[in-house]
């Protein structure tokens, strides 16, 4: 069975997101202020076969933690739904 993950890969909250940090403040520069603690991730989408929903999703699990994310400085989760 094929399978699509749809993944995000954010910065752990404890840490300091820079990215987010310059987006919340440009909120306020253009009337946005009511907008704030803005994080910037990534989206991942990929699809993968799997005899079943829970074997794809080992798959998509073990690929997140060898590949997709830094666990130093990232959590990440996925959805999965059959293709």
């Amino acid at each position: 069975m094929k399978f699509i993950a749809e993944i995000d890969v954010m910065p752990l909250k404890a840490l300091l997101d820079p990215q987010g940090k310059a987006v919340t403040s440009s909120m306020g520069n253009i009337g946005l202020s009511q907008i704030t603690n803005v994080r910037i991730g990534k989206h991942i989408t990929l699809e993968v076969e799997g005899s079943t929903k829970e074997e794809a999703s080992a798959l998509i699990d073990r690929a997140c933690k060898e590949l997709l994310h830094n666990p130093i400085m990232e959590s990440y989760t996925f959805h999965l739904v059959e293709a």
